[in-house]
């Protein structure tokens, strides 16, 4: 079939814009969504939209929540003299996962990338100066990603920082565990080299 309905081409091209959807795979999706009972379709549909409405950025550190401050923020468990910065609140989940990080969090929702004119201003930064300023943090850990925009960010977010007198840490990057030498390529060996430790 070369061309599909109208309805099923617009479902299928929506879902084609979603991050890591590929047009086949928008398609299966599209199938199995249209084979779906009308309830779990409507369930479906009633979730996004419910999703879209009540999830809000926390004024505190920028992280996705329903509540304001959200979860983390409020948790009077947690450690107030650290912070950890990300790029987005799938990072926040990322961390969350290995439980052993107690700290707060504030989320830049977005990196600097000169090549696509985002620059400091464009993204959460503001506010984690006005956080810094208003607390008691004794150190900064910035988990950007590793790649050029997220080292980029790390750095300014350093030179900026460290005048404070806050300790500013960047988290370790190389081999993964399990990974073998001989298959990584001489950045992440650089990157291992660089964040060894003392045994």
């Amino acid at each position: 079939m070369k061309q599909y309905p109208r309805p099923l081409a617009k479902l299928i091209g929506e879902l084609s814009k979603l991050p890591g959807i590929g047009y086949k795979t928008a398609q299966r999706l599209a199938f199995h969504i249209l084979s779906l009972d009308d309830m779990e379709a409507k369930n479906l549909a009633d979730a996004i939209v419910k999703a879209k409405e009540e999830m809000k950025y926390c004024s505190v550190c920028g992280n996705l929540t329903d509540k304001d401050p959200c979860i983390i923020c409020s948790d009077p468990t947690r450690r107030t003299d650290i912070i950890c910065v990300v790029e987005s609140p799938k990072d926040v989940a990322a961390m969350e996962r290995i439980r052993d990080y107690n700290g707060q969090y504030h989320v830049l929702n977005g990196v600097i990338s000169p090549m696509e004119g985002i620059g400091p201003d464009d993204i959460n930064l503001k506010s984690l100066i006005t956080r810094l300023q208003k607390t008691d943090v004794q150190e900064l850990i910035v988990a950007t990603n590793p790649n050029i925009e997220g080292e980029a960010t790390a750095m300014y977010i350093a030179r900026l920082i460290k005048p404070a007198g806050i300790k500013v840490t960047r988290i370790a990057h190389g081999l993964p565990v399990g990974g073998d030498l001989e298959y990584a390529d001489e950045v992440t060996l650089l990157k291992a080299v660089e964040g060894r430790r003392e045994l």
